[in-house]
């Protein structure tokens, strides 16, 4: 009787009631990466058997698409589902635990992430802004957005305005494009007024439920400013570590199937996408050679420029290029080897 008395405030207070909100930046129409912010709270809640609420909000109902991480950090919300990259204007650090061109794949960024030193150099970053990051998503690797001209050469990026993310507007710069910021909700209505010429989003599924082909007809490929685009949960670190050690656990591993789920919804659901844009009169091309080369060219000169006057920027970006070679070796030997080969017989086998 003494244990049970003494046992039962203990767990009481190991358990407490706690309700937060998350803000997203993105609307809930997309049900793949808005899904994230869905599948959190549900686990998070079932879980603890409704002790620990979080309420997801989409963008806009509490903040903008863009201002997640400002949000977060002054403790408007307590955390929130969002891309890092969107953030460069603060630092361009943090663009490299999002996606940067030719930078890791998704499966790589996991690993790094997990069994690299990615997480504990994003704990580092993450504090200079008073946030913890979970990795809570994953698109895969994007399409190369949509233009109402045909990209022959690199010279054809020269004065094009594009809704491009992160940092791959700074890359394309140097090709003479002009890059804008815009939310997912947002990129529709300049395409079409032609505020505009191209735009990026993720992928087949999510671009056609956003009607870009509607407004333009060429679909480009690969995105290779995003060969795996992570996305993070953002969590005010006072509240963070105010959570009960159980609470934290069972957070970032909802947060961990948020991270599988996500990818395996774009992974299932782009192919039919991709078949019925193409019926509907989409144009699919992929960047020819040159452009791809003259777009490396670039995109090594910004990170050789960066790493030049941001310390955090080179320490991120050389365990990325460090992490990223070998891994290629690995895939040289085995995943490229054996997906060249399935592609090449899947009408046979």
């Amino acid at each position: 009787m003494a244990a049970s008395a003494v046992a039962a405030p203990a767990i009481a207070q190991s358990t407490p009631d706690i309700r937060w909100r998350l803000t997203a930046s993105w609307p809930k129409s997309l049900d793949t990466i808005w899904g994230a912010c869905e599948t959190i709270s549900k686990y998070v809640s079932e879980a603890t058997d409704g002790k620990f609420k979080i309420q997801p909000f989409a963008a806009g109902e509490i903040v903008p698409a863009l201002q997640v991480l400002d949000a977060v950090s002054n403790g408007t919300v307590e955390c929130g589902h969002t891309a890092n990259y969107y953030y460069i204007g603060k630092d361009p650090t943090w663009a490299l635990f999002c996606a940067v061109p030719f930078g890791l794949n998704s499966r790589q960024q996991n690993a790094w992430f997990y069994d690299g030193d990615g997480q504990k150099l994003i704990d580092e970053f993450g504090k200079k802004s008073n946030v913890h990051c979970l990795l809570a998503g994953n698109t895969g690797a994007q399409m190369g957005g949509w233009f109402n001209k045909e990209i022959k050469e690199p010279g054809d990026f020269n004065g094009l305005k594009m809704r491009i993310g992160g940092w791959a507007g700074k890359t394309l710069q140097k090709l003479g494009l002009v890059p804008q910021q815009l939310g997912g909700g947002d990129i529709y209505p300049a395409l079409e007024k032609g505020t505009i010429d191209a735009a990026e989003w993720v992928g087949p599924y999510d671009d056609e439920k956003l009607g870009f082909y509607k407004v333009a007809k060429f679909y480009y490929y690969p995105g290779w400013w995003e060969g795996g685009t992570t996305n993070h949960l953002l969590i005010n670190l006072a509240k963070w570590n105010e959570l009960p050690k159980q609470y934290q656990a069972v957070l970032a591993a909802a947060c961990g199937y948020a991270n599988v789920e996500e990818q395996a919804r774009y992974d299932a659901r782009n192919p039919a996408a991709l078949k019925r844009l193409v019926a509907a009169g989409t144009q699919l091309r992929p960047f020819p050679q040159a452009v791809m080369e003259a777009c490396l060219k670039a995109s090594i000169e910004v990170n050789n420029e960066t790493s030049a006057a941001n310390a955090d920027y080179k320490k991120v970006w050389d365990s990325i290029q460090a992490f990223r070679n070998d891994e290629y070796l690995w895939w040289q030997v085995a995943e490229y080897t054996y997906d060249t080969f399935m592609i090449r017989t899947r009408p046979r086998a």
